[in-house]
C-alpha cells in the first residue's frame, strides 16, 4: 500500500470529494465479499485479517507436499444459471475452475458390514433403497417422490437483501413457492429422525440421519431433499482448488476490484464516537478509520468483545447469550484427521463413507459425540491435494469442544497424548478397512476443535456456527430482514458473515451483498455488481505460501 494510502486511512475526516471508506473486520468469505461488493459499487475498503491467510474456516494447510482442505464438502452454486452461481460469478470464486460432482452424497456401513448408498438420482436411489429392505417401500417411495418434486425446484434467494426486495423479486419468489407451499411445509415440520425412526430395517434408520456425514441432530427433512436435489443438478459440486482455492479467488477478485487486504492484523476494538462507529484499532495500537464498519467475524466476539457489550438488545441478547450455549443451536465442534498415504485408494470405495461403530469402538475417539467416524477420499475431490502417486484421506467425526478446550489449558500434554491416540485409531482403522495400507501411512494431522478457535475465533470452535431450523434461525432472519444487520443504537456499524446469515459459503457470501445493498441505500448510492471475467485456468502454484498448523504430525514408515 502506498504512503499516501496508508495515512488516509490513519486520518479521522477522509479526504474532500473521495469516496466512503469501509473498514472490514475478517477475510472470511463473507469479509472478502462484503470488500467485493463495495468495490463495486462506488466504495474505498480495507481488510483487516488476524491469520496469514485469507478464508477463516474456508481454508487449508500443507504438511510434506499434502494439501489438507478443511471446510468444503459440497458447494451450493457450482451449475450454471441459478441466482448462487451468480454470486460465486461476480466474486471470481469459480473462475478458470473445473467442478468434481458425485453421483452420490453419502455411503453409509454399519457395524457388520451392511451399506446403504444416498444417490442423488432418486430413480436410483429408489431401486437401490428396495433392494436394502423391500418391506420399508412406502417410506422409500415417499422419500424418493419428494426428492423428485425438489428436483424440479429452484429456489436460491441470496441476490437481493429481504428488506430491500423489489415487488417483483417476491412475486417471483412466491410463484416458485406457492405451487409446492405443501412439500415446503411438511418436509420443513417433519424431523428427521422421527422419519427414519418408522423405518423397519436398522440400519435404514441410522442410515438417513447420516446423510450429512453425521447426525446434525434436529434437522427436518427439507434441507436434506434440497442439497440431493441441487447435487443431483450438478449444483452442489466440489470447486477445483477446494476451500482455500474458493478463499483465493474470491481475494484475487477483491485486490483486482482496488481492495486491500492487511494480515496479521488482528482488531482489539471498534472506535466508536457519539454511538456511531468510526474506525477500528489493533492489538498493536494502531487506528484506522472510515465512515463504515462491517464486523465479519465472530459473533460474540463482535458484540461482547470489540463493542465491549454496549449495543445490544433483547435480539442480540437472545442470540448471543440465551441460544449461543444452548444444546442443539450450534453446530458441533469437529475433530480432524487428514491421512497421507503412499499409492493410490480403493476404486470401489465411494468418496465419502460414514462408519457406524460399535459403542466400545467408538470409546477410542476422544471427545466423540457420536459412534461414527466420516472417511472422505480426498485426492478424488480435485487434483494437487496429494503428491505425485500419493492420496489423502480426511477422516472426521463431532467433537464436544469443551472436552478439548480443557485439556489443552489445564495438560497441554494430555492435550498432545490424546491427538495421538486419535491419529492411532484412524491408523488401525483404515488398516482394518484396507488391509496392506498402514504400512503406507506417511503421516496423521490431526486438527482438535480447540485448534479451529484458536485459528479461526469461531465460538466453541463451531464450523457451521448456527443450525438452520433451530430456536436462532428465526432470530437470526429477523437481525438480517428487520434490523438490516445492525446493532441497536448503534449507527456506522453492520455486521456479516455465518454469525449472522447462517452457516453454510453461500450463505456467508451473500451476507456480504447484502450488507453492502444496505449500506448503499443508507448512503444513496447505487449497487452495482457485475460477473469475474477472469479466465486464467486454475492451479496450485495460486494457493501462495501454506502454514503448517501447530507443527505437528504422526509420521508413519516411509520406507519401502
Amino acid at each position: 500500500m502506498r504512503d499516501e494510502d496508508e495515512s488516509d486511512w490513519s486520518r479521522r475526516e477522509r479526504a474532500p470529494g473521495s469516496p466512503p471508506r469501509v473498514i472490514v473486520i475478517g477475510a472470511g468469505v463473507a469479509g472478502l465479499s462484503t470488500g467485493c461488493y463495495a468495490q463495486m459499487s462506488g466504495m474505498r475498503t480495507r481488510v483487516f485479517e488476524k491469520h496469514v491467510l485469507p478464508g477463516g474456516c474456508c481454508t487449508a494447510w500443507s504438511r510434506d507436499g499434502y494439501l489438507f482442505d478443511y471446510c468444503i464438502e459440497w458447494l451450493i452454486g457450482t451449475a450454471a444459471g441459478n441466482d448462487a452461481n451468480r454470486v460465486w460469478r461476480e466474486l471470481g470464486a469459480l473462475d478458470g475452475k473445473t467442478i468434481t460432482n458425485f453421483d452420490l452424497f453419502n455411503k453409509v456401513v454399519d457395524e457388520s458390514g451392511r451399506s446403504v448408498t444416498f444417490y442423488n438420482d432418486p430413480a436410483r436411489l429408489e431401486d437401490h433403497l428396495m433392494r436394502v429392505s423391500p418391506r420399508d417401500a412406502r417410506l422409500i417411495r415417499a422419500f424418493c417422490r419428494d426428492l423428485r418434486r425438489f428436483t424440479d425446484i429452484e429456489l436460491y434467494p441470496f441476490l437481493t437483501a429481504p428488506a430491500l426486495r423489489t415487488v417483483r423479486e417476491r412475486a417471483a419468489t412466491l410463484r416458485t413457492v406457492l405451487p409446492a407451499f405443501r412439500l415446503f411445509w411438511r418436509t420443513a415440520a417433519t424431523p428427521m429422525h422421527r422419519f427414519a425412526d418408522r423405518f423397519e430395517d436398522p440400519l435404514l434408520r441410522r442410515a438417513f440421519r447420516n446423510i450429512f456425514f453425521q447426525d446434525p441432530e434436529g434437522f427436518p427433512l427439507l434441507p436434506y431433499l434440497f442439497n440431493m436435489a441441487s447435487a443431483y443438478h450438478g449444483n452442489a459440486g466440489f470447486p477445483q482448488g477446494g476451500s482455500l482455492g474458493l478463499a483465493r479467488s474470491v481475494e484475487e477478485r477483491y485486490t483486482g476490484l482496488g481492495g486491500t487486504v492487511t494480515y496479521r492484523a488482528r482488531a482489539e476494538r471498534v472506535l466508536v464516537e457519539d454511538d456511531r462507529a468510526v474506525g477500528i484499532q489493533l492489538r498493536n495500537g494502531r487506528r484506522y478509520f472510515a465512515e463504515h464498519v462491517v464486523s465479519a467475524c465472530d459473533g460474540r466476539t463482535t458484540v461482547y468483545g470489540l463493542l465491549g457489550g454496549r449495543y445490544t438488545g433483547p435480539r442480540i441478547d437472545r442470540l448471543y447469550t440465551d441460544l449461543l450455549d444452548r444444546p442443539g443451536t450450534l453446530f458441533p465442534a469437529v475433530v480432524s484427521a487428514f491421512v497421507g498415504i503412499r499409492g493410490p485408494l480403493p476404486a470401489e470405495d465411494a468418496h465419502s463413507t460414514t462408519y457406524l461403530l460399535p459403542a466400545a469402538e467408538a470409546a477410542g475417539l476422544p471427545g466423540s459425540l457420536q459412534n461414527s467416524l466420516v472417511v472422505q477420499l480426498r485426492s478424488r475431490y480435485s487434483d494437487g491435494f496429494a503428491p505425485p502417486g500419493k492420496s489423502v484421506v480426511h477422516c472426521t467425526y463431532f467433537s464436544d469442544y469443551t472436552y478439548w478446550k480443557t485439556l489443552r489449558r489445564t495438560d497441554r500434554k494430555a492435550y498432545w497424548a490424546r491427538k495421538r491416540e486419535v491419529a492411532a485409531f484412524v491408523r488401525g482403522f483404515l488398516g482394518r478397512r484396507w488391509p496392506g495400507t498402514a504400512g503406507r501411512i506417511e503421516l496423521v494431522d490431526v486438527a482438535s476443535p480447540a485448534t479451529t478457535r484458536r485459528y479461526t475465533g469461531n465460538h466453541n470452535g463451531s464450523i457451521l456456527a448456527w443450525k438452520a431450523f433451530s430456536a436462532a434461525d428465526d432470530v437470526a432472519a429477523d437481525l438480517v430482514g428487520k434490523d438490516r444487520m445492525r446493532l441497536p443504537g448503534l449507527s456506522g456499524f453492520s455486521m456479516a458473515g455465518q454469525w449472522v446469515g447462517m452457516g453454510g459459503l453461500i450463505r456467508a457470501a451473500s451476507t456480504g451483498r447484502f450488507a453492502t445493498q444496505y449500506l448503499c441505500a443508507e448512503l444513496g448510492v447505487p449497487f452495482r455488481a457485475w460477473e469475474s471475467t477472469g479466465t486464467q485456468l486454475w492451479h496450485t502454484g495460486r494457493l501462495g505460501r501454506l502454514p503448517q498448523l501447530d507443527r505437528w504430525a504422526s509420521r508413519g514408515h516411509t520406507g519401502p
